[in-house]
């Protein structure tokens, strides 16, 4: 929907691999490369700051659907970039194409949706799950 405040908005983030970001490290393989997880959060940090200046106070974003390309490998002590852009949108829900690059190449595609959610609304309703389930 072209006419939503955050058509067009883009994000940056970037991070440099270290010990703890490897697949090893965080239990999803067993090699010494920038880990899927890491990557994703990488991804969903780009997204967030893409839409940050257009979010109300009382207003958050929560992640609710990802789908990964993991293309190629970084290694300890690279600088990996994620690009996130805005490609679909309305007031609640945000679709956003990310690249992350290691260098010029392309390592990575993702596409991450996040629903627009009020903050307090939303702490209090995970509190309350987390009550009935006993936590």
């Amino acid at each position: 929907m072209s006419g939503s405040r955050f058509a067009g908005a883009v994000g940056l983030s970037r991070m440099t691999v270290r010990h703890g970001d490897t697949s090893i490290a965080l239990g999803s393989g067993d090699v010494p490369v920038l880990g899927t997880p890491q990557l994703i959060a990488l991804a969903e940090n780009a997204t967030t700051a893409a839409i940050a200046e257009f979010l109300d106070q009382h207003e958050t974003s929560v992640g609710v659907r990802i789908e990964c390309d993991h293309l190629s490998t970084s290694s300890i002590g690279d600088e990996v970039v994620a690009t996130a852009t805005v490609i679909e949108s309305s007031e609640k829900k945000i679709i956003f194409a990310v690249e992350c690059h290691c260098a010029n190449q392309l390592i990575a595609k993702v596409t991450v949706v996040r629903v627009v959610v009020n903050r307090v609304s939303f702490i209090a309703k995970a509190a309350a799950e987390s009550l009935t389930r006993g936590d």
